[in-house]
Formats: structure tokens, C-alpha cells, sequence
């Protein structure tokens, strides 16, 4: 269609107004041409872009607009390296996010991920313990921590203050095994696996550290012994490993435990094994080990509990609760045990194992004996009545 002097008639299509009109160019901090397009009608907005990357780029916080479309699952895959140089933590922490966090926030882009999109995601695992939702909302914390220190993201969704973290109940240790409970597993354990209580109750190691215990780490002299290594299961492989938290520690012995442990090794010798150290592919060691099962087969965790732990509870007739019947109920015995003979939290810590004194106080200051009775004598041994049997006089 032409008009009367003879020119085309443009008409308005249902594409008018909707490309592209203005292109704003700019040099990022590294010295590459970077551009952004904007609309028609939009050029207040296409200004404004400019003037805060110019702002960004003095403040040092500038971000590149298409970093942030590296998606969650990639971000966390490089996040994982720079957590831990082992191998079994490093899958710990896959399973984490395998199981309760990529299947909602894995195929997001990081900057598409907003304190609205983890307040969905808390959603998601509100019927999970208290203790893993910290566990889970660290580790997002932690993955997107890292693409603030890419230059990924400005500002980590996780810390806005519309975000209630997760919190979980002060750790405390109240259902401790009495003596006869302890002797009453014991009695019901196959006769080769009972030097297990008295290792775990009397010595306090965790289960993978009585597996990779060896005569070797007795030192009988000096009544001590030294838990320098575990059992431990990394891709589903049995290796050697330094214990919890890579640090070795001596724990006192006692010489009713070193002849329980004499006596064990009389009847059941110990089994040389070869395994490999820290992960599947490491250098092996060859160690004796004190227990082992028949011509020295090798127990994970998982089927010693099955195989051996509960029919120990079934042979002696006590009925097994998860929360409270764990191996683990040993160490929390031998740490009850010391602290009703006067042994201080700084010393059960150490011969525990962990690195932090003030763990050990939350998680048994309950069982410390009261100083009461101590703290009244001392005071009167100053404020006593006279004629009363206290105070300077009888100080």
C-alpha cells in the first residue's frame, strides 16, 4: 500500500516496540568489551545500567551479568574440593546433596537462586531432624559462600534477614548405660568380639578405631595406649585411616583392660591385613589387628551393628533402642565413668578425642559431679561459727 505521493504505508505489526533499540558497552575490571541490550522506551533504564557498572567497577563489586549462570550443581562440585583432602568426607558431603538439596536447587542458576528460593527449600526438608537441617543449610551457605568468592553472586541468599536459619537442641547425653547393661552386651556378644566392650567402655574409642586397633599401640610399661588409626569405609572400600578429625591421641590404660586385652589375644590372635590408606587408591599398610572375625574377615560398621552388635542385644534379651544402643554408648559410659572419679572435661576431651574442650563440657557437663558440699566447706573454712566444728578454728 503506497499513500498519494506515491510512498509506502508502514504499518504497526504485533512485533512493534518489542526488539532491541539500545546497546550499552562497557570494559569489565579485566579489560574485555562486555555489552547489554535494552528495549525501546527503556533508555532512563539503559543509562542507569551503565552508571552502576561504572559504580561497581570503582567499589570493586563488580559482577559479571552471565557469571551468575553457572548453575548450583556445578557451583557445589567445585565447592566440594576446597572442603577436605579425604575422601570418605568428601563423599559425605555428596550424599548430602545428592539426597536433600540438588533435587531442588540443582539446576538453578546461582543468581537466580533468592532468599525466597531457600525459604522453599526449608520448606522442602522442614520433617528432617533438627541436626541435619543445619547440617543441609550449611553446606547451601557454604556452596554459595564459594560463588561469592568467584564473583559469582554479590550477596548469599542464605544470610538475608528474612532467613531463619536452622537450629538444633543443645547436645546432651542423658540415657548412660548402667555397669550391668554394659556386662549384660558383653555376656551376649560372640566370645571373639567381647574385647570390643571392654575397649570401647574402658578406652573410649569409637567403633572404626577398636577395628583398627593393633597389639603394636600398647604400650604396656607405661600403661598407655596409643589410637592411631581406624577402619573406615570410603566408595564402598575398607581402608585405614588416621582417627576422627586426622589427629592421633594417647588414652590411659588401665591393667584391668590390658589383661582383658592379653587374654583376648591368647585366644584369638592377632590377624595380619593389608589395606589401603585413606582411599582406595592409596598405598597399602599391613597391620595386625586385635579384632577380627573368623581368619580375619573385616567388619564395616554397618554389618557389624546387623551381624553382631543386635544379636549380641537379642542373645542377652534387652530389647534394642537406636537413639540410645549404638556403640557409641560406650564412649559416653567411659566418659561418665571418669567424670564421677574426678576426671577433669579437659583431660576426658583429650582422651576422647576432640579438639574442643568446650564440646565435650556441653555434651556431659550434666554428669559432672556437684561441687556443692566442696564449695560450702571451702567457704566456711573463713565463715564458720565458732563452737559449730568449721570456720579459722578448725581451718
Amino acid at each position: 500500500m503506497v499513500n498519494a505521493r506515491g510512498k509506502p504505508v508502514l504499518e504497526r505489526t504485533e512485533l512493534y516496540g518489542t526488539g532491541h533499540r539500545y546497546k550499552v558497552r562497557y570494559i569489565d575490571p579485566d579489560g574485555r568489551e562486555k555489552s547489554k541490550t535494552f528495549p525501546d522506551r527503556q533508555k532512563k533504564q539503559a543509562e542507569d545500567f551503565l552508571i552502576s557498572v561504572e559504580n561497581d567497577k570503582r567499589e570493586g563489586r563488580y559482577i559479571d551479568p552471565r557469571a551468575a549462570r553457572v548453575k548450583f550443581r556445578t557451583q557445589a562440585d567445585n565447592w566440594i574440593k576446597g572442603q577436605s583432602d579425604d575422601p570418605a568426607s568428601r563423599e559425605v558431603l555428596r550424599s548430602r546433596l545428592r539426597s536433600k538439596i540438588l533435587p531442588h536447587l540443582g539446576d538453578l542458576p546461582i543468581g537466580k537462586i533468592t532468599p525466597s528460593t531457600i525459604r522453599d527449600w526449608l520448606g522442602e526438608i522442614e520433617d528432617q531432624a533438627d541436626n541435619y537441617k543445619v547440617v543441609l543449610f550449611s553446606v547451601v551457605t557454604g556452596v554459595m559462600d564459594s560463588a561469592i568468592d568467584d564473583k559469582l553472586i554479590r550477596d548469599n541468599p542464605c544470610k538475608a534477614k528474612t532467613i531463619r536459619r536452622p537450629t538444633s537442641p543443645a547436645v546432651e547425653v542423658k540415657d548412660i548405660w548402667p555397669e550391668a547393661r554394659v556386662k549384660a552386651i558383653r555376656d551376649g556378644m560372640a566370645e571373639r568380639w567381647r574385647i570390643a566392650i571392654p575397649i570401647g567402655a574402658g578406652l573410649g574409642l569409637r567403633q572404626g578405631e577398636i577395628f583398627g586397633l593393633s597389639p603394636e599401640d600398647i604400650d604396656e610399661s607405661a600403661l598407655l595406649l596409643h589410637v592411631r588409626r581406624q577402619l573406615r569405609t570410603v566408595e564402598r572400600t575398607l581402608v585405614f585411616a588416621l582417627p576422627k578429625g586426622n589427629k592421633t591421641r594417647t588414652v590411659p590404660l588401665s591393667p584391668g583392660v590390658l589383661a582383658e586385652i592379653k587374654d583376648h589375644l591368647e585366644a584369638y590372635p592377632p590377624c595380619s591385613v593389608t589395606l589401603p590408606w585413606r582411599k582406595p587408591a592409596g598405598d597399602p599398610v599391613t597391620v595386625r589387628l586385635v579384632a577380627t572375625g573368623v581368619d580375619g574377615r573385616l567388619y564395616s560398621g554397618d554389618l557389624f551393628t546387623k551381624t553382631v552388635w543386635e544379636r549380641a542385644f537379642r542373645t542377652a534379651g534387652i530389647e534394642r533402642t537406636k537413639q540410645i544402643d549404638g556403640m557409641h554408648a560406650l564412649r559416653h559410659f567411659y566418659a561418665s565413668t571418669l567424670l564421677a572419679q574426678g576426671v577433669s572435661i579437659k583431660e576426658l576431651a583429650t582422651y576422647l578425642g576432640h579438639s574442643d574442650p568446650g564440646f565435650t563440657l556441653r555434651v556431659y557437663t550434666h554428669l559432672v559431679p556437684s561441687s556443692h558440699q566442696r564449695a560450702r566447706v571451702a567457704v566456711d573454712t573463713v565463715f564458720g561459727r565458732p563452737g559449730s566444728g568449721d570456720g579459722l578454728e578448725t581451718a
